[in-house]
C-alpha cells in the first residue's frame, strides 16, 4: 500500500471521529468506564500474586525434631523431607536448640533473663527444620507425607492462612477474567454501533467505490482506523487516571500498620506499568478493528 493510500486512510478515520462527534465522547466514555474497572481489577490481582509469592518465600513449614535423636538420625530425617520431593521443596534450614533459645530471648525482650536457667543440658527447647516450599498449594500435601517420618515431634505451619491466599488470589484471577469478556463484549458493541452511524451516512459513497471497482481494504481502511483511534484514546486516558488514583491508593496502604507488621509490600504503579501499558495497548487496537469489522460486514457483502 503506498503512502498517499496510507495517508488518506488516517485522515478519512480521523474526520469520521470528529463527525460523529456525540457517538464517539459516546464510545469513549462507556470504553474509559469498563476498562478502568478491569485495569483496577488487573492492579488488585496482580497485587495479590505479588503477595503469594513474598509468602511462599517467607513461609516455611517447621518440623520439630524429638529430643533424644542422634545426629545421624537428624541427617536422616533431612534427607527423608528432600526425597518427599525436590521440585516442591526450595530449601531447608536446619535450627539448633540454641538457635531456637535465642529466638525466644528475642521475643520475650526485656524478660529474656527468665529462660537463663534453660541454657546448656538444660536447653528445652527442640531443634527444628524449616521447610520452605517452592509452591503453597503442596502445604497441606507435604505436611501430612511429614508426620509420616520418623522422630518427627510437632509441625507448625499456618495451612489456613495459606489456603485462604490461594483461594482469594485465584478467585481474583477468575474475576478478572469475567470482567475482561464483559468488557470485550461492552466495548465491541458500542463501537460497532458507533462505527454504524458513519457507515450509513457514508453507505451511497461505499456503493459507488465497490463499483468502481474499490477493494473492501480500502473501503474498511477510515473505518477501522476511526475504532483504533476511539480504543486508543480511551486506553490512554484510563491509564492516566487508574495510575492517579493507584499511586494515591498505594501510598495509604503501603503505610498501613497491616502490611507493616505482616511485613508485606504491594506493587507500584512503575513495577507494572511495562504489562498494563501492552494489555491496554492490545485490548484499544484489538476492540477498535474488531468493532469495526463487525459494523462493515453487511455493506460489504458481495
Amino acid at each position: 500500500m503506498r503512502f498517499n493510500n496510507i495517508a488518506y486512510l488516517i485522515s478519512e478515520g480521523c474526520k469520521n471521529v470528529f463527525k460523529n462527534k456525540k457517538s464517539s465522547m459516546a464510545s469513549l466514555l462507556t470504553m474509559f468506564c469498563a476498562m478502568f474497572i478491569f485495569g483496577t481489577f488487573f492492579l488488585i490481582g496482580e497485587n495479590a500474586n505479588y503477595v503469594v509469592e513474598q509468602v511462599s518465600s517467607a513461609q516455611g513449614i517447621q518440623v520439630f525434631i524429638l529430643n533424644d535423636a542422634t545426629d545421624e538420625q537428624i541427617n536422616t530425617l533431612e534427607s527423608d523431607i528432600w526425597a518427599l520431593g525436590s521440585d516442591k521443596i526450595s530449601k531447608i534450614d536446619f535450627v539448633t536448640k540454641q538457635q531456637a533459645l535465642e529466638s525466644m530471648k528475642k521475643q520475650l525482650g526485656s524478660d529474656s533473663d527468665l529462660l537463663e536457667e534453660f541454657e546448656g543440658d538444660n536447653n528445652i527447647f527442640p531443634a527444628s527444620f524449616i521447610v520452605t516450599l517452592s509452591d503453597l498449594t503442596y502445604s497441606n500435601e507435604i505436611v501430612q507425607k511429614i508426620w509420616e517420618l520418623d522422630n518427627v515431634k510437632e509441625i507448625r505451619s499456618s495451612n489456613q492462612t495459606i489456603d485462604t491466599l490461594i483461594r482469594i488470589a485465584n478467585g481474583v484471577k477468575v474475576t478478572i477474567g469475567v470482567i475482561f469478556i464483559l468488557l470485550l463484549i461492552m466495548a465491541v458493541t458500542i463501537i460497532s454501533n458507533t462505527i454504524k452511524l458513519s457507515v450509513h451516512a457514508r453507505r451511497k459513497e461505499i456503493s459507488i467505490m465497490k463499483y468502481i471497482g474499490a477493494t473492501n481494504g480500502f473501503i474498511r481502511g477510515p473505518f477501522v482506523v476511526e475504532g483504533i483511534l476511539i480504543g486508543l484514546s480511551a486506553s490512554g486516558i484510563t491509564l492516566i487516571a487508574i495510575k492517579t488514583v493507584y499511586d494515591m491508593v498505594i501510598q495509604k496502604l503501603s503505610n498501613s500498620t497491616v502490611l507493616q507488621t505482616m511485613g508485606l509490600s504491594l506493587l507500584t504503579f512503575q513495577d507494572m506499568i511495562q504489562t498494563i501499558g501492552i494489555v491496554f495497548l492490545v485490548l484499544g487496537i484489538g476492540i477498535g478493528m474488531l468493532g469495526s469489522s463487525i459494523s462493515m460486514k453487511k455493506y460489504l457483502e458481495v
